[in-house]
């Protein structure tokens, strides 16, 4: 029973060897962030300038933090239980705010934007915090910990909301500082210290589970995206074709991330004698860049898809090439952290991305995504072949 249970009622009950399941109301809550992404990417659609790309991978960093520590709280509250469903409705409803502010968040709505994130990270830590029974000392002192430091970020998310033009940028970058950091410094306050690691142990089968869900959310938006760009066009030989590389390009996406990389962390952390430490860099840090990385993408899809013949101007190349890079950039360093070694045909994937830079102005959008597409295709062979017929200690060293 839940009251019986010794981390606290409104915990999750831990069974050895049996991972918590992610429940319906956690995927439920995910759905209002398929809304978030698609707002991202068209927001960087119709801001593709450097300050654009600035504001929009702030935005973007923002909305990446409030749900990962949604799912770093829920990892640890049950979300079958009433009180915890009630946070989690009330999480959707400022997504819904934050996201419908995103395109306008550093015009007209930017204080809609920062009450809203503000009182998600507040709320939901204050919540987190009154959850927890007072024995459970060490947990309640990080709760109170994040609490502090979130309080401090939401002074600099309001100011920002009240500023204008560049002074709210540079409001919401230090407050988005103070929140990228907090983890790193392990959430130091006067007398209470630094976060112990042993503190933050997390079901790490679950916290998998959580962020292959995002990456599954952001490649879906990026396919519906397409479908309905698609959908809109005269069909022509060179729109059918971009469309089949770019659909090609996000299922080679999904087979480098989730044919080997996504089962292997799942299992190494689920076993991990520091769980919590795993998850702060495998999950809280090193998915960001391979979420920007599809978000990017999907922003060169909708270009190539309206645009297929011509030159390639900058935003499509930045896109094109950019997009993949940053994704397997990420994937690299995430796989790295979890086999300790990194992986080869990343690598040369890479160096494959950046040499195409120097061609790219040369090629019409279609024949440089269909580039793209193919380095992404023999990437996902490539680590399929070597990690299906060598003993594991000797893969792709």
């Amino acid at each position: 029973m839940a009251a019986d249970n010794p981390r606290g009622a409104m915990f999750r009950v831990i069974v050895p060897n049996q991972p918590s399941r992610v429940t319906n109301a956690e995927l439920f809550f995910d759905l209002v962030f398929v809304f978030a992404v698609t707002q991202i990417s068209h927001t960087l659609l119709n801001h593709f300038t450097p300050q654009g790309a600035v504001e929009v991978t702030l935005l973007f960093l923002a909305v990446w933090w409030v749900w990962v520590y949604t799912a770093w709280v829920t990892n640890w509250l049950n979300p079958d239980l009433t009180p915890v469903r009630i946070l989690i409705f009330l999480m959707m409803l400022g997504g819904l705010v934050l996201s419908t502010t995103i395109p306008t968040a550093f015009d007209g709505r930017g204080l809609w934007f920062a009450i809203a994130y503000a009182a998600m990270q507040v709320g939901r830590t204050a919540f987190w915090l009154f959850a927890t029974p007072r024995h459970r000392t060490a947990v309640r002192h990080n709760a109170i910990r994040i609490l502090v430091w979130l309080c401090g970020s939401a002074v600099f998310w309001i100011l920002g909301g009240l500023a204008h033009g560049e002074e709210r940028l540079w409001f919401w970058i230090v407050a988005l500082g103070i929140e990228y950091v907090s983890p790193a410094v392990r959430f130091w306050v006067p007398k209470l210290g630094f976060s112990s690691v042993e503190a933050w142990a997390v079901e790490g089968g679950h916290m998998a589970e959580r962020c292959a869900g995002f990456i599954i959310i952001a490649l879906g938006e990026a396919v519906v995206v397409n479908g309905a760009t698609f959908a809109e066009l005269n069909w022509s030989a060179d729109n059918i074709l971009a469309f089949g590389a770019c659909l090609v390009g996000s299922i080679a996406m999904w087979w480098v991330y989730f044919h080997k990389g996504a089962e292997a962390g799942s299992e190494v952390i689920s076993k991990a004698a520091e769980s919590g430490r795993l998850a702060r860099l495998a999950y809280t840090y090193l998915h960001m860049p391979i979420v920007a990385g599809i978000i990017l993408t999907a922003v060169s899809d909708e270009l190539v898809l309206k645009h297929p013949t011509g030159h390639s101007d900058v935003r499509t190349i930045v896109s094109t090439i950019g997009g993949p890079l940053v994704f397997l950039v990420g994937t690299i360093l995430f796989k790295h952290s979890i086999r300790g070694f990194l992986q080869l045909s990343h690598g040369i994937g890479i160096i494959a991305l950046a040499a195409l830079w120097w061609f790219a102005a040369d090629l019409p959008p279609l024949w440089l995504t269909v580039a793209t597409s193919l380095i992404m295709i023999v990437v996902a062979v490539w680590e399929s072949v070597s990690l299906g017929s060598k003993p594991e200690e000797t893969r792709e060293r």
